[in-house]
């Protein structure tokens, strides 16, 4: 049986003549969720409507529950944050880390994902673990023998947001639990693309900014919290992060919520009006869609691109090596610095990120934006 979806580019604003094959950048807004983001505009130009909060506030629950279901997690362990960045430094000011200790990241990690951790390294004098690019590109296996019993962060991805090659979390969990380390994710370039299970993963934080694969409005990412940090104390101080009620005099507001779960982890001004409409129009139709079978849907286009790729004496991480919705090309000679520039001249939309051009396509694109992507790729060469 086929569970692959057919191309939705019709519930894209996406020009015939563009091959927009970027998502791991910025994912388009939903034409939907343009609607209820230009709807959001209109409820902030009259805030007296007590329509406004009501509302807001239950577009904003909507959104814990949906994701948590994405990643089989309960709403009550889902924060709001603005930033892959912000949910990593609540992790960061959560976890303990002594001199004797160790922290382990990956060679070219997302800085979002690293710059937290050395601070961190440098702050308590533990040593910051990097480990380097393996040459099979087996990253499970290269980081597995970086963690010991003087680890207690492994701080990783789902792939590496470079070229997409994988790592397997379930195995990294594993391995952390077994030495008592705590485990601490970036799934940005994941979540919404592909299955993810914290119940299988069992990370202590697991963060993903919203504006790529889950194709929701910039500065509104979410943040898995396990259960056993639930106690642990937020980066910002307002009514409903607070555990216990304010003192007699301070200001009570009725929003407050009692700090249930990982609400208490919270970014401030979460009860934007406009944001949570959008990404919730967002959530829905990536719920419908699935995970899996969007995964299933793009994986036809990567494998084409892999074929592609190594027709013409380019570099990919192979297919058991790499995530289904993204890949890095990699030349002998390099890319050139303008790349992006030259391609997007021509109405191809790539990355250039380190020495890999990075594809990512999705449900908008078709065999045909591959063979336009290569057609430049030809050109390129022979010029």
């Amino acid at each position: 049986m086929n569970d692959r979806l057919s191309n939705q580019r019709q519930l894209f604003d996406i020009p015939e003549d563009v091959v927009y094959l970027n998502c791991a950048s910025q994912g388009p807004l939903l034409r939907h969720a343009c609607d209820a983001g230009r709807e959001g505009v209109l409820r902030k130009a009259r805030p007296w409507d007590p329509e406004m909060r009501a509302r807001t506030l239950d577009e904003i629950e909507y959104c814990r529950a949906i994701y948590g279901g994405l990643i089989g997690a309960g709403a009550d362990n889902i924060a709001l944050v603005h930033s892959t960045s912000y949910g990593i430094e609540v992790a960061a000011s959560n976890l303990s880390l002594n001199g004797n200790q160790n922290i382990v990241v990956i060679e070219d990690q997302f800085p979002s994902n690293f710059h937290a951790w050395r601070i961190k390294a440098l702050q308590a004098g533990a040593q910051l673990t990097i480990v380097p690019a393996p040459g099979d590109w087996d990253w499970t296996r290269a980081i597995l023998e970086r963690i010991d019993q003087n680890t207690a962060i492994v701080a990783t991805a789902p792939c590496r947001w470079t070229d997409g090659s994988v790592v397997d979390l379930v195995a990294i969990g594993k391995r952390c639990r077994a030495v008592g380390a705590a485990l601490v994710v970036d799934a940005t370039q994941a979540a919404g693309a592909m299955a993810l299970d914290v119940a299988a993963i069992d990370p202590d934080f697991m963060v993903a900014s919203g504006y790529k694969w889950l194709l929701c409005p910039y500065a509104f990412t979410f943040l898995y919290v396990a259960t056993r940090h639930h106690g642990g104390q937020p980066i910002e101080h307002y009514t409903w992060t607070l555990t216990d009620p304010p003192a007699i005099g301070m200001m009570r507001g009725d929003d407050m919520d009692g700090a249930a779960g990982a609400r208490r982890f919270d970014m401030g001004e979460r009860n934007n009006p406009i944001h949570p409409g959008m990404a919730l129009a967002a959530l829905e139709q990536v719920k419908a869609w699935r995970p899996e079978r969007i995964a299933r849907s793009i994986e036809p286009l990567t494998d084409c691109v892999e074929a592609m790729a190594l027709a013409r004496g380019l570099t990919v991480p192979p297919k058991e090596c790499r995530v289904p919705h993204m890949l890095g090309l990699r030349r002998d000679q390099g890319w050139p610095e303008d790349l992006q520039e030259r391609f997007g001249s021509l109405g191809i939309y790539v990355s250039k990120r380190g020495n890999s051009m990075r594809v990512s396509p999705y449900l908008y694109n078709d065999q045909g934006d591959v063979e336009r992507l290569f057609e430049a790729i030809d050109q390129l060469e022979s010029s």
